[in-house]
């Protein structure tokens, strides 16, 4: 849950409704409509250009983890030095499996670190198997395996560099976290209108849709500009080279990754982000948080833009888009397809 920091007595900036948000996806079942995901979504060019738009995105939103990326950037230019493979974790929601841990763990020796200077919630790992692994160690609940974990011990990294206060690493006005507000407006072409609490503790910016999309693009776009921040090539390059570091093995934003060589970042309550090498960017914002259509919508514009190519798209999605099925032997019971608002785009 995002808490808001700001005791402004002024109106609080505009949010998408439901009235000004387009219909995204449609689940069916026997033919049937039987649930509609509704939201944002933004087609930006390599210039930052909008080239197709859904809903609001203009309004304001809180884009949460999909703005790893940029405060990994933030982080290497305060002078974090760490492995490509923690850059890659430091972007990551991981899923808090062993080696996920032992990453965060590298990053947090190598300052004389430990798990206890993270300021990040303490959890077990996300999934059974690496979870069954972790109770039969007698291992407990640790901040190495909350999914911010990445992120949270190359903040320290930096802030050691800095020479700035440890303990207070996630407050809105500590050096480190200041910089991370200078490369949102840098990159995003817009300051946070607000800041909040995110779940992790470090703080959440809000900005819109649109500007969510341009400040990855650009990230992306250092693949191939010569002339673009070595940082920011550090950071997709690695995301591209360690995908399994960014979330985990047959997770959709690593399968993205893997199959098609985009920058994809998941972000809390229905916010994603993916990125062509060029800069050529979609990003999607369900109204009530689900991500169920999101990879299917943005994957759809990026093909749409030329950036995806159409096979590789249905093997992608084959591989991400459950079906509905029922019974034991599994039988076709319905699926999820794109809106006809959507379609009307492509």
């Amino acid at each position: 849950m995002v808490e808001a920091m700001s005791t402004d007595a002024a109106p609080a900036p505009h949010t998408a409704t439901a009235a000004e948000s387009a219909e995204l996806a449609v689940v069916t079942r026997a033919g049937l409509a039987e649930s509609r995901h509704v939201g944002s979504a933004v087609l930006v060019g390599p210039e930052g250009e909008v080239l197709k738009r859904l809903g609001a995105p203009e309004s304001i939103m809180f884009p949460r983890s999909s703005l790893k990326p940029l405060q990994a950037l933030a982080s290497l230019r305060a002078g974090a030095l760490v492995s490509p493979e923690a850059v890659a974790l430091a972007c990551g929601s991981h899923v808090g499996s062993q080696r996920h841990q032992d990453v965060a763990a590298s990053v947090l020796a190598k300052e004389r670190l430990d798990e206890s200077h993270l300021k990040c919630p303490v959890a077990y790992p996300a999934r059974s198997a690496d979870l069954e692994a972790h109770i039969r160690a007698d291992k407990i609940e640790t901040a190495l395996a909350y999914n911010c974990s990445g992120k949270h011990a190359v903040f320290l990294a930096a802030t050691r560099t800095q020479g700035s206060r440890l303990a207070t690493y996630t407050d809105p006005d500590h050096p480190l976290q200041l910089m991370v507000n200078e490369v949102y407006a840098e990159y995003c072409g817009e300051a946070p209108t607000t800041l909040g609490v995110d779940g992790c503790g470090a703080p959440a910016a809000a900005m819109s849709l649109t500007g969510l999309a341009r400040g990855i693009g650009r990230l992306s776009s250092a693949l191939t500009q010569r002339d673009a921040e070595v940082h920011a090539f550090t950071v997709a390059q690695a995301m591209l080279d360690y995908p399994w570091a960014v979330r985990g093995v047959g997770e959709p934003d690593t399968v993205v990754m893997e199959q098609l060589g985009l920058i994809t970042k998941s972000g809390a309550e229905g916010v994603l982000v993916v990125a062509a090498p060029d800069g050529t960017t979609a990003a999607v914002k369900t109204l009530d948080g689900s991500s169920r259509p999101n990879h299917l919508v943005a994957l759809s514009l990026l093909a749409a833009a030329g950036k995806v190519d159409l096979d590789d798209l249905e093997r992608t999605l084959k591989i991400l888009v459950n079906p509905i099925t029922g019974g034991a032997d599994k039988r076709p019971a319905g699926g999820l397809r794109l809106s006809e608002s959507v379609t009307a785009q492509l």
